[in-house]
């Protein structure tokens, strides 16, 4: 994948964010002509321009979305659009749905609009699985963003951008995330919250969230959504295995330390889908991805070096077999969530293996 993106110049939208800086990481190591990094938070763009003064194809700017003509200023000369930036927690949208509108919505308005004005190749919007049969004000503009993306393919002309998405699940160790919360209550000995015992989640790690808009990005061939699939967790096993590992560390015992339920919050659901039964019937798998082709044009693409069959079922955090606590607890530890204390401990967890 490296090599395909030598010579390229791209510009990252919420560059500043978690998703954002990692793509921005990994995109660093690679042999790409520019990097633009966009973002409106000006303090972490700040540290992110410090750190990297003697670069000379990387750029910072500070551009909202929102602003259709800034977003169209930067995006000139740039070949591939990466676009992170979006209000992601559901309780905060919930409770200023506008906001969430003008950045979730008509900021990806803007990010086509911009893009075609500026002659961009490719566009990637990053969506959510809460986008999907959507319960909350975060996961509806998200879904209008995927819906708008699609449009826009649908209606380019040959010189236009090719605009695609990627869906993927709950980003663990990113900020706001429920790794750090627990991790922070676990180290005050105070009770770890849970909102409901039934609920699960799809999880990965932000390498492999990065891995997937960096893969999917050179490969989409117009309009689609890509789906990586994920192990999934119930939330009351990782709050039960974190304060197994963690509560010795920090001078408590594990039985200490209580799991409370607290209810679940406004638009939270029990369980996650990242295909639902609608989406089944235009959909392909392959060994690694669901592809939900475009809903508005009969569609279906063949990928070089990737075998595809029709997708039969939904993809749903309940109908799937969640990850023991063994299992767990070894994702946890090789993908570094929660690190080793000793020698002796890193050559254990050198040996464990996720089923």
């Amino acid at each position: 994948m490296t090599e395909n993106w030598t010579g390229k110049k791209v510009l990252i939208t919420g560059v500043a964010g978690t998703v954002g800086q990692e793509l921005f990481r990994q995109l660093e190591k690679m042999d790409v002509a520019e990097i633009v990094g966009i973002d409106c938070n000006e303090s972490e763009l700040f540290f992110l321009e410090q750190s990297h003064l003697d670069k000379e194809n990387i750029h910072f700017f500070l551009c909202d979305i929102k602003d259709r003509e800034s977003l169209e200023q930067r995006m000139r000369g740039c070949d591939i659009v990466l676009h992170a930036a979006a209000f992601k927690h559901v309780g905060l949208c919930e409770y200023s749905p506008r906001s969430a509108v003008g950045t979730n919505i008509i900021g990806v308005q803007n990010v086509i609009d911009a893009a075609t004005n500026a002659g961009v190749e490719r566009v990637l919007f990053t969506s959510s699985d809460k986008a999907v049969n959507p319960s909350n004000v975060m996961g509806t503009s998200k879904l209008m963003g995927e819906r708008l993306i699609t449009a826009a393919n649908l209606r380019r002309r040959k010189d236009d951008p090719i605009f695609g998405v990627t869906r993927f699940g709950n980003v663990l160790g990113s900020r706001g995330s429920v790794v750090p919360i627990f991790k922070q209550q676990i180290e005050k000995g105070e009770a770890v919250t849970v909102t409901d015992k039934d609920m699960s989640r799809f999880v990965m790690t932000l390498e492999e969230a990065a891995d997937l808009v960096l893969e999917t990005a050179l490969i989409f061939k117009g309009g689609e959504v890509f789906i990586t699939k994920m192990p999934i967790m119930n939330v009351v096993d990782l709050a039960s295995v974190m304060i197994e590992e963690l509560a010795p560390r920090n001078g408590y015992k594990p039985e200490d330390i209580e799991v409370k339920i607290t209810g679940a919050r406004p638009g939270e659901k029990l369980y996650e889908e990242l295909l639902n039964s609608e989406e089944v019937r235009r959909s392909m798998e392959s060994e690694k991805f669901f592809i939900i082709m475009p809903a508005l044009e009969d569609t279906e693409y063949s990928y070089e070096d990737m075998s595809t069959s029709a997708a039969t079922l939904p993809y749903t955090s309940a109908n799937a077999e969640a990850m023991n606590k063994k299992d767990l607890r070894a994702y946890m530890y090789t993908h570094g969530l929660i690190e080793p204390t000793d020698m002796e401990e890193t050559e254990k967890v050198q040996h464990l293996k996720v089923v």
